[in-house]
């Protein structure tokens, strides 16, 4: 969703206001903007539609160089308002404060209706004006700036990360969290914000990560923290061990193609200290983990997107391999349907960032309501960063090591959700006594060969390409699989429409029958995922319903596989020698190549497919 990024420093800010909303890209964006205290103390402001580099182009060619020792920008995502200049951010009321804001204000109307009445004016359709207009209004009643945002966001109702400053005091910038993420960079003589540490990478690694409810007081001299309660307090400067090198292109041409590449390392990192030769290690989970584990009746998964299919795969598992329940549910429509909530259920949400919004809330609903009705419901998190939102809340946290993920479509937090989603599987099956050691052996073992296996996917690039060259006037497409090959052909299907806007379905082979084989003839592609397994001759029987109506059949298969003999397909001889855990995460290797390609092939814009963002941290 929407970055932000502000500083103050004895240095111009502005290069670095505008290289941090750069490193901001990713989270998808329609508009951005800068403003700055200049000299003599007044605000100024650019802004533009589009990508960042009209934004620089606006700042260049400027009749006065806006230059400043304070300032905030920011990377708007429509919500309230269409894409515009009028409604990119920063915000400004009266040439007097300026705001920048990632959330959704959920009362901004009834705020709104009040400061009309008190004279204020609007420039934009946005939610984030009320808030400048709020603060500027607390100016009036309150002695310093501080005091005005603390009182205003008490009148603020829905999520929000704020950055604030006021020509009042042209050495003060203000920043808020709730709901939304902040973290503060610390330098030498400065102090930066960002809505993600990738911003702040060129300037610092020293960082603090605000928690909900913190007001933070900035200056060049100094920083203090308030809490909801507004009493001070200590956070913990920790230092990143990301590097500006971890999000450059390098040799690659896309991020997205870049973090396909990355998966074997990414596989590595997550499988690193977690098992041993023959066994997974259970305290990876946390040191309660055993304990939590022990007296489990079944599983549920709380996920969007992409996470939500890592979730599907997982089903099949837990119910396959150790006989446990499992549940698995998109977190928008869980948190609003009223379920039934079933005590000692392990609650397991996933996310690449740990903020969704629609996850987290979920996530809080349930402990509350296990809270008050005295029910042993141990929660986990496995996701990509290790200061989130989520990360705080749960009982037990698995991070997945994937390392930055720029592409808005997800490709290496997807396959290392599943790694951590096998270890969870082969961990919980181990204290519950539902798996042997042998079985626990042979898990592993696979798991270790996983890198190789999909370096071998990696491998057939070439021929992938050739046939992303048959999509170039393609509309439609089909994905089926059996098994755990159905939530794979789901995220086949969303990784192609996400990036090539083709329209893509999945089902699972065997619904064939039940109405999407009308939608069969020779224009239309259908993609089939053969691994060689217990269900391969049934998906032969429909891929022979597909064929014998012109379908244009492509199918990525096990070498022992075998799916067509008489040359009718095109087959892609994609891995061998997998099992049920390493299968799924193999093929889907494929399949991200193919959608890659077929984006190349489209001209669409690979890493940041429009209408989309990275990190959904609103509703």
């Amino acid at each position: 969703m929407c970055g932000i990024v502000g500083g103050v420093a004895e240095r111009n800010v502005v290069p670095i206001l505008v290289e941090g909303l750069k490193r901001l890209e990713y989270r998808g964006y329609d508009s951005s903007g800068v403003a700055v205290l200049d000299d003599q103390g007044q605000i100024r402001r650019q802004r533009a539609l589009g990508k960042i580099k009209s934004l620089e182009a606006r700042i260049n060619e400027a009749e006065h160089k806006l230059a400043g020792h304070i300032g905030i920008a920011h990377t708007r995502w429509a919500t309230h308002g269409v894409p515009s200049e009028n409604n990119a951010h920063p915000h400004v009321c009266n040439n007097q404060v300026a705001v920048v804001h990632n959330g959704i204000i959920e009362n901004y109307q009834k705020l709104k209706q009040k400061q009309l009445e008190l004279g204020y004016r609007f420039t934009s359709e946005t939610d984030t004006e009320v808030v400048a207009h709020c603060v500027a209004e607390q100016l009036k009643h309150q002695p310093n700036l501080l005091k005005a945002v603390q009182t205003a966001i008490q009148k603020f109702e829905g999520a929000y990360a704020l950055g604030v400053m006021s020509i009042t005091e042209p050495n003060r910038l203000i920043a808020a969290r709730k709901g939304s993420p902040l973290v503060i960079g610390v330098g030498i003589g400065e102090y930066f914000i960002a809505s993600d540490v990738s911003a702040l990478l060129p300037v610092t690694q020293n960082v603090i990560f605000l928690e909900e409810g913190d007001v933070a007081d900035i200056t060049r001299e100094s920083l203090q923290i308030y809490n909801q309660s507004g009493e001070p307090v200590e956070r913990e400067i920790r230092v990143s061990n990301l590097s500006s090198a971890a999000v450059e292109l390098g040799e690659h041409r896309h991020y997205m193609h870049k973090e396909i590449f990355e998966q074997p390392q990414s596989i590595i990192d997550t499988l690193e200290g977690r098992i041993t030769q023959d066994h997974v290690l259970v305290n990876a989970f946390g040191n309660k983990a055993e304990a939590l584990f022990k007296d489990i009746q079944q599983v549920q998964i709380i996920a969007c997107g992409t996470s939500y299919h890592a979730g599907l795969v997982a089903k099949y598992w837990f119910e396959d391999i150790i006989q446990l329940a499992c549940q698995v549910e998109v977190a928008s429509e869980y948190r609003y349907r009223n379920p039934v909530i079933q005590d000692k259920t392990l609650f397991v949400t996933i996310s690449q960032s740990g903020e969704t919004a629609d996850t987290l809330a979920a996530l809080q609903q349930v402990k509350a309501y296990a809270k008050k009705h005295s029910l042993s419901i141990p929660t986990l998190t496995i996701c990509n960063a290790p200061e989130s939102s989520m990360t705080r809340e749960s009982d037990l946290v698995f991070l997945t090591h994937a390392g930055p993920e720029i592409g808005v479509a997800s490709t290496k937090a997807f396959t290392t959700q599943l790694v951590s989603l096998a270890l969870l599987l082969t961990s919980v099956g181990k204290v519950k006594g539902s798996m042997d050691e042998e079985r626990e052996t042979v898990i592993v073992h696979g798991l270790q060969k996983l890198p190789g296996l999909v370096q071998t996917a990696l491998s057939h690039e070439d021929i992938i390409m050739q046939i992303a060259n048959g999509f170039a006037d393609k509309q439609n497409a089909l994905f089926l699989g059996r098994g755990t090959m159905y939530p794979i052909a789901l995220e086949g299907a969303l990784k192609l429409k996400e990036i090539s806007y083709i329209h893509a379905e999945a089902y699972p082979a065997g619904e064939l029958k039940h109405g999407p084989l009308a939608l069969i003839d020779e224009s239309i592609p259908v993609i089939a995922i053969a691994p060689h397994d217990d269900l391969l001759e049934k998906l032969k029987s429909n891929l022979q319903e597909v064929n014998a109506r012109g379908g244009q059949m492509i199918v990525f298969e096990d070498e022992k596989s075998d799916t067509s003999s008489d040359g009718t397909f095109t087959v892609v001889k994609t891995t061998t020698n997998v099992g049920r855990i390493t299968a799924p995460i193999t093929f889907n290797i494929a399949l991200q190549l193919l959608a890659y390609h077929v984006a190349l092939i489209k001209g669409t814009d690979v890493d940041q497919p429009r209408n989309l963002a990275k990190s959904v941290t609103v509703e």
